[in-house]
Protein backbone atom coordinates (compact mmCIF):
# COMPACT_ATOMS: atom_id res chain seq x y z
CA UNK A 1 0.00 0.00 0.00
CA UNK A 2 1.60 3.14 -0.72
CA UNK A 3 1.29 6.99 0.28
CA UNK A 4 2.01 9.12 -2.67
CA UNK A 5 3.94 12.41 -2.97
CA UNK A 6 5.53 14.78 -5.15
CA UNK A 7 7.86 12.35 -7.97
CA UNK A 8 10.78 12.75 -6.17
CA UNK A 9 11.72 8.50 -5.07
CA UNK A 10 10.75 9.54 -1.47
CA UNK A 11 7.65 8.03 -1.31
CA UNK A 12 6.27 7.10 1.59
CA UNK A 13 5.11 3.38 1.81
CA UNK A 14 3.47 1.15 3.92
CA UNK A 15 3.24 -2.88 3.56
CA UNK A 16 -0.11 -4.79 4.85
CA UNK A 17 1.25 -8.58 5.99
CA UNK A 18 0.65 -11.20 8.72
CA UNK A 19 2.51 -13.79 9.92
CA UNK A 20 6.40 -15.08 9.75
CA UNK A 21 6.37 -12.42 6.44
CA UNK A 22 5.24 -9.54 8.80
CA UNK A 23 7.67 -10.09 11.15
CA UNK A 24 10.10 -10.80 9.54
CA UNK A 25 9.93 -7.42 7.91
CA UNK A 26 9.31 -5.57 11.04
CA UNK A 27 12.70 -6.70 12.67
CA UNK A 28 14.88 -6.70 9.55
CA UNK A 29 13.20 -4.59 6.53
CA UNK A 30 11.81 -6.43 3.27
CA UNK A 31 14.95 -7.23 1.48
CA UNK A 32 14.92 -8.04 -2.53
CA UNK A 33 17.22 -10.45 -4.68
CA UNK A 34 17.66 -9.06 -7.89
CA UNK A 35 20.37 -9.60 -11.04
CA UNK A 36 23.34 -10.48 -8.07
CA UNK A 37 21.93 -7.31 -6.20
CA UNK A 38 20.80 -7.31 -2.97
CA UNK A 39 18.42 -4.37 -1.59
CA UNK A 40 17.01 -3.57 2.08
CA UNK A 41 14.51 -1.63 2.09
CA UNK A 42 12.66 -0.35 5.80
CA UNK A 43 8.91 0.92 4.84
CA UNK A 44 6.84 0.86 7.18
CA UNK A 45 4.99 -2.85 8.22
CA UNK A 46 1.58 -3.39 9.44
CA UNK A 47 -0.87 -6.04 10.27
CA UNK A 48 -4.35 -4.69 9.47
CA UNK A 49 -5.69 -1.61 7.30
CA UNK A 50 -7.02 -0.10 10.55
CA UNK A 51 -3.75 0.43 11.66
CA UNK A 52 -2.55 1.54 8.03
CA UNK A 53 -5.55 4.18 7.65
CA UNK A 54 -6.19 6.26 4.89
CA UNK A 55 -4.01 6.18 1.65
CA UNK A 56 -4.02 7.83 -1.71
CA UNK A 57 -2.89 4.76 -3.70
CA UNK A 58 -3.98 1.38 -2.56
CA UNK A 59 -1.86 -1.36 -4.68
CA UNK A 60 -3.72 -4.60 -4.93
CA UNK A 61 -1.36 -7.58 -5.06
CA UNK A 62 -3.61 -10.35 -3.86
CA UNK A 63 -4.83 -13.46 -5.75
CA UNK A 64 -7.76 -13.06 -7.75
CA UNK A 65 -9.48 -15.38 -5.51
CA UNK A 66 -8.70 -13.73 -2.33
CA UNK A 67 -9.59 -10.71 -3.05
CA UNK A 68 -13.58 -11.21 -2.65
CA UNK A 69 -12.50 -12.11 1.36
CA UNK A 70 -10.27 -9.21 1.74
CA UNK A 71 -12.46 -6.33 -0.31
CA UNK A 72 -14.12 -5.26 3.34
CA UNK A 73 -10.98 -5.41 5.18
CA UNK A 74 -9.63 -2.90 3.29
CA UNK A 75 -11.99 -0.41 3.23
CA UNK A 76 -9.91 1.89 6.33
CA UNK A 77 -7.66 2.39 3.79
CA UNK A 78 -9.96 4.14 1.48
CA UNK A 79 -10.26 7.82 2.13
CA UNK A 80 -12.31 10.14 -0.45
CA UNK A 81 -9.86 10.27 -2.86
CA UNK A 82 -8.44 7.00 -2.85
CA UNK A 83 -7.26 5.24 -5.88
CA UNK A 84 -7.59 1.38 -6.14
CA UNK A 85 -4.47 0.36 -8.36
CA UNK A 86 -5.60 -3.21 -9.51
CA UNK A 87 -2.54 -4.67 -10.01
CA UNK A 88 -4.47 -8.55 -10.20
CA UNK A 89 -3.67 -11.19 -12.95
CA UNK A 90 -6.51 -11.76 -15.49
CA UNK A 91 -9.30 -10.03 -15.80
CA UNK A 92 -10.75 -7.99 -12.99
CA UNK A 93 -13.51 -6.99 -11.65
CA UNK A 94 -14.00 -4.08 -12.91
CA UNK A 95 -13.39 -4.53 -16.51
CA UNK A 96 -16.35 -3.84 -18.23
CA UNK A 97 -16.57 -0.56 -16.28
CA UNK A 98 -17.34 2.65 -18.77
CA UNK A 99 -16.22 0.42 -21.85
CA UNK A 100 -18.51 0.99 -24.53
CA UNK A 101 -20.70 -0.97 -26.12
CA UNK A 102 -23.43 -3.81 -25.57
CA UNK A 103 -21.37 -4.69 -22.59
CA UNK A 104 -20.65 -1.75 -20.44
CA UNK A 105 -20.73 -2.04 -16.83
CA UNK A 106 -21.67 -5.50 -16.82
CA UNK A 107 -20.54 -7.88 -14.06
CA UNK A 108 -18.12 -10.99 -14.56
CA UNK A 109 -19.47 -14.06 -12.66
CA UNK A 110 -15.95 -15.77 -12.58
CA UNK A 111 -14.47 -12.84 -10.63
CA UNK A 112 -17.14 -11.24 -8.55
CA UNK A 113 -20.01 -14.03 -8.34
CA UNK A 114 -22.01 -11.97 -5.94
CA UNK A 115 -20.99 -8.43 -7.23
CA UNK A 116 -19.67 -7.43 -3.95
CA UNK A 117 -15.90 -6.71 -5.27
CA UNK A 118 -17.99 -3.70 -7.84
CA UNK A 119 -19.90 -2.58 -4.96
CA UNK A 120 -16.90 -2.52 -2.09
CA UNK A 121 -14.32 -1.84 -4.22
CA UNK A 122 -15.77 0.89 -6.89
CA UNK A 123 -14.49 0.51 -10.71
CA UNK A 124 -14.37 4.60 -9.96
CA UNK A 125 -11.59 4.52 -7.69
CA UNK A 126 -9.38 2.24 -9.83
CA UNK A 127 -6.57 2.53 -12.18
CA UNK A 128 -5.09 -0.84 -14.15
CA UNK A 129 -2.50 -2.04 -13.72
CA UNK A 130 -0.20 -4.59 -15.59
CA UNK A 131 2.28 -6.15 -13.73
CA UNK A 132 5.26 -7.93 -15.80
CA UNK A 133 8.35 -8.34 -12.95
CA UNK A 134 8.39 -11.97 -12.20
CA UNK A 135 9.14 -12.39 -8.72
CA UNK A 136 8.92 -14.89 -5.41
CA UNK A 137 8.79 -14.91 -2.08
CA UNK A 138 11.79 -17.00 -1.13
CA UNK A 139 11.65 -16.47 2.90
CA UNK A 140 9.77 -14.02 4.91
CA UNK A 141 10.76 -10.61 3.73
CA UNK A 142 12.45 -11.70 0.97
CA UNK A 143 11.70 -11.52 -2.84
CA UNK A 144 13.58 -13.05 -5.50
CA UNK A 145 13.17 -10.88 -8.53
CA UNK A 146 13.75 -12.85 -11.96
CA UNK A 147 12.88 -10.25 -14.67
CA UNK A 148 10.82 -7.43 -15.52
CA UNK A 149 10.75 -3.61 -14.92
CA UNK A 150 7.35 -2.58 -16.14
CA UNK A 151 4.27 -1.67 -14.29
CA UNK A 152 2.11 -0.59 -17.51
CA UNK A 153 -1.03 1.55 -16.26
CA UNK A 154 -4.46 2.63 -17.64
CA UNK A 155 -8.05 4.24 -16.58
CA UNK A 156 -11.19 2.23 -17.31
CA UNK A 157 -11.84 5.03 -19.63
CA UNK A 158 -8.87 5.49 -20.85
CA UNK A 159 -8.22 9.02 -19.96
CA UNK A 160 -4.83 10.05 -19.05
CA UNK A 161 -5.79 11.72 -15.45
CA UNK A 162 -3.75 13.29 -12.59
CA UNK A 163 -3.65 10.40 -10.38
CA UNK A 164 -2.60 7.65 -12.83
CA UNK A 165 0.08 10.27 -13.95
CA UNK A 166 1.55 11.30 -10.26
CA UNK A 167 1.53 7.55 -9.72
CA UNK A 168 3.39 7.10 -13.44
CA UNK A 169 5.54 9.78 -12.19
CA UNK A 170 6.52 8.25 -8.62
CA UNK A 171 7.03 4.67 -10.40
CA UNK A 172 9.53 6.43 -12.80
CA UNK A 173 11.52 8.13 -10.23
CA UNK A 174 11.71 5.03 -8.44
CA UNK A 175 13.58 3.23 -11.12
CA UNK A 176 10.66 1.39 -12.74
CA UNK A 177 9.07 1.54 -16.32
CA UNK A 178 5.41 3.14 -15.93
CA UNK A 179 3.91 4.49 -18.61
CA UNK A 180 -0.31 5.01 -18.93
CA UNK A 181 -1.68 3.78 -21.63
CA UNK A 182 -4.93 4.61 -23.28
CA UNK A 183 -6.56 1.37 -24.37
CA UNK A 184 -5.29 -0.60 -20.64
CA UNK A 185 -7.38 -3.79 -21.57
CA UNK A 186 -5.55 -4.48 -24.99
CA UNK A 187 -2.24 -4.78 -23.23
CA UNK A 188 -4.22 -6.79 -20.10
CA UNK A 189 -5.03 -9.96 -22.58
CA UNK A 190 -1.91 -9.37 -24.32
CA UNK A 191 -0.02 -10.68 -20.97
CA UNK A 192 -3.18 -12.83 -20.17
CA UNK A 193 -3.01 -14.74 -23.22
CA UNK A 194 0.12 -16.31 -22.19
CA UNK A 195 -0.74 -16.49 -18.50
CA UNK A 196 -4.37 -18.35 -19.64
CA UNK A 197 -2.35 -21.49 -21.18
CA UNK A 198 1.25 -21.38 -19.60
CA UNK A 199 -0.17 -21.54 -16.02
CA UNK A 200 -2.98 -24.04 -16.56
CA UNK A 201 -0.74 -26.37 -18.80
CA UNK A 202 2.09 -25.95 -16.33
CA UNK A 203 -0.03 -26.78 -13.14
CA UNK A 204 -1.27 -30.18 -15.67
CA UNK A 205 1.80 -31.49 -16.14
CA UNK A 206 4.68 -30.01 -13.62
CA UNK A 207 6.41 -28.47 -16.47
CA UNK A 208 8.48 -24.92 -16.51
CA UNK A 209 8.08 -22.47 -19.53
CA UNK A 210 10.65 -23.76 -21.42
CA UNK A 211 9.21 -27.03 -21.98
CA UNK A 212 5.90 -25.77 -22.06
CA UNK A 213 6.85 -23.10 -24.97
CA UNK A 214 9.20 -25.77 -26.58
CA UNK A 215 7.63 -29.22 -26.75
CA UNK A 216 5.55 -29.22 -30.10
CA UNK A 217 2.36 -30.73 -28.44
CA UNK A 218 2.69 -28.44 -25.76
CA UNK A 219 2.97 -25.69 -27.70
CA UNK A 220 0.33 -26.78 -30.10
CA UNK A 221 -2.59 -26.35 -27.30
CA UNK A 222 -0.77 -23.27 -25.94
CA UNK A 223 -1.43 -22.58 -29.50
CA UNK A 224 -4.99 -23.49 -29.75
CA UNK A 225 -6.11 -22.06 -26.64
CA UNK A 226 -4.67 -18.36 -27.21
CA UNK A 227 -6.38 -18.52 -30.75
CA UNK A 228 -9.34 -19.40 -28.94
CA UNK A 229 -9.15 -16.21 -26.02
CA UNK A 230 -7.93 -13.90 -29.23
CA UNK A 231 -11.05 -14.34 -30.92
CA UNK A 232 -13.03 -13.84 -27.73
CA UNK A 233 -11.02 -10.95 -26.77
CA UNK A 234 -11.18 -9.25 -30.33
CA UNK A 235 -15.43 -9.69 -30.19
CA UNK A 236 -15.12 -7.79 -26.95
CA UNK A 237 -12.74 -4.92 -29.01
CA UNK A 238 -9.64 -5.87 -28.19
CA UNK A 239 -6.92 -5.20 -30.39
CA UNK A 240 -3.47 -7.14 -30.55
CA UNK A 241 -0.42 -5.43 -31.36
CA UNK A 242 1.48 -9.27 -31.43
CA UNK A 243 0.91 -12.08 -32.86
CA UNK A 244 0.10 -15.67 -31.25
CA UNK A 245 4.00 -17.00 -32.16
CA UNK A 246 5.60 -14.20 -31.22
CA UNK A 247 3.57 -14.29 -27.54
CA UNK A 248 4.96 -17.62 -27.20
CA UNK A 249 8.26 -16.70 -28.12
CA UNK A 250 8.24 -13.97 -25.34
CA UNK A 251 7.41 -16.75 -22.74
CA UNK A 252 9.80 -19.24 -23.81
CA UNK A 253 12.47 -16.47 -23.09
CA UNK A 254 11.90 -16.73 -19.71
CA UNK A 255 13.54 -19.70 -19.91
CA UNK A 256 13.34 -22.16 -16.86
CA UNK A 257 10.33 -20.43 -14.83
CA UNK A 258 7.53 -22.09 -13.03
CA UNK A 259 4.33 -20.47 -13.49
CA UNK A 260 2.52 -19.18 -10.32
CA UNK A 261 0.25 -21.61 -10.59
CA UNK A 262 2.50 -24.33 -10.69
CA UNK A 263 3.81 -22.42 -7.87
CA UNK A 264 0.94 -22.61 -5.58
CA UNK A 265 0.03 -26.11 -6.79
CA UNK A 266 3.47 -27.18 -5.19
CA UNK A 267 2.85 -25.48 -1.96
CA UNK A 268 -1.19 -26.42 -1.45
CA UNK A 269 -2.51 -23.14 -2.33
CA UNK A 270 -5.66 -22.00 -4.13
CA UNK A 271 -4.61 -21.37 -8.34
CA UNK A 272 -6.00 -18.64 -9.92
CA UNK A 273 -8.09 -20.93 -11.98
CA UNK A 274 -11.44 -18.29 -12.43
CA UNK A 275 -9.38 -15.66 -12.80
CA UNK A 276 -7.26 -16.62 -15.98
CA UNK A 277 -8.90 -19.40 -17.52
CA UNK A 278 -12.55 -19.73 -15.98
CA UNK A 279 -12.97 -16.62 -17.09
CA UNK A 280 -12.30 -16.62 -20.62
CA UNK A 281 -15.30 -19.25 -20.38
CA UNK A 282 -17.45 -17.50 -19.65
CA UNK A 283 -16.71 -14.30 -21.81
CA UNK A 284 -16.76 -16.66 -24.67
CA UNK A 285 -20.60 -17.64 -23.69
CA UNK A 286 -20.94 -13.88 -23.72
CA UNK A 287 -19.90 -13.49 -27.20
CA UNK A 288 -21.46 -16.94 -28.32
CA UNK A 289 -18.05 -18.47 -29.13
CA UNK A 290 -16.93 -22.48 -28.24
CA UNK A 291 -13.38 -21.64 -27.23
CA UNK A 292 -13.33 -26.03 -26.86
CA UNK A 293 -9.70 -25.95 -26.17
CA UNK A 294 -10.21 -23.90 -22.98
CA UNK A 295 -13.44 -25.36 -22.17
CA UNK A 296 -11.19 -29.02 -21.94
CA UNK A 297 -8.11 -27.60 -20.20
CA UNK A 298 -10.43 -25.74 -17.36
CA UNK A 299 -12.19 -28.93 -16.74
CA UNK A 300 -8.85 -31.18 -16.05
CA UNK A 301 -7.42 -28.27 -14.36
CA UNK A 302 -10.20 -27.93 -11.87
CA UNK A 303 -10.29 -31.55 -11.25
CA UNK A 304 -6.41 -31.86 -10.89
CA UNK A 305 -6.83 -28.40 -8.47
CA UNK A 306 -9.62 -29.86 -6.47
CA UNK A 307 -7.83 -33.48 -5.89
CA UNK A 308 -4.66 -31.38 -4.18
CA UNK A 309 -7.24 -29.58 -2.45
CA UNK A 310 -6.21 -26.32 -4.28
CA UNK A 311 -9.71 -25.07 -5.22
Amino acid sequence: MARSSPPRGDVDVTFIARGPHLAAMQANGVTLLSEGREITARPRCVASAEEAGPQDYVVVTLKAHSLPAAARQMQPLLGPETAIVSAVNGIPWWYFYKLPGPFEDRRIASVDPDGSLWETLPPSRTIGCIVYPAAEVSAPGVIEHTYGDRFTLGEPDGSRSERANALSAALVAAGFKAPVRPRIRDEMWVKLWGNLAFNPLSALTGATLDIITGEAELREVCRSMMLEAQAIAERLGVRFAIDVDKRIAGGAEVGVHKTSMLQDLERGRPMEIDALLGVIVELAEMVDLPAPTCRTVLALLRTRARLAGCY
